[in-house]
């Protein structure tokens, strides 16, 4: 949960955590559209992620996006997916933007997080 706690403004901004981790794939996860969808303007978005502390709406979600992009570049099992499908599949729609982002967060290309991964899963 969040800094906020149990207040109401908490509660909509752990909603609105839970709405964008269920559409994470998304490519039409805007601001604007998380924010109609809890009939609040924008500008209250932004706003309620300010009060937690947390980074912008955008780059909350960018990051778990990314999170989820390097979690499928370590799966041996996601070893047939080329990287861009792995962008493409969690809303990224530009590569080269895609592979900036990732080195920022993760200091490496993503192909070179996919290279140092074991190819083999453990089946113990």
């Amino acid at each position: 949960m969040n800094q906020v706690g149990a207040t109401g403004d908490g509660l909509l901004l752990d909603r609105i955590r839970v709405f964008i981790m269920q559409r994470l794939s998304d490519r039409g996860l805007t601001p604007r559209a998380i924010a109609a969808a809890h009939h609040i303007s924008v500008r209250t978005l932004y706003r309620h992620f300010r009060v937690d502390g947390g980074a912008s709406v955008a780059a909350w979600v960018r990051d778990r996006r990314l999170e989820r992009c390097r979690r499928d570049l370590l799966d041996p099992r996601q070893r047939t997916r080329s990287v861009r499908a792995i962008a493409l599949r969690w809303g990224f729609r530009n590569h080269a933007h895609f592979s900036r982002a990732f080195r920022a967060a993760y200091g490496t290309s993503p192909q070179r997080c996919r290279k140092h991964t074991p190819s083999v899963v453990d089946q113990r």
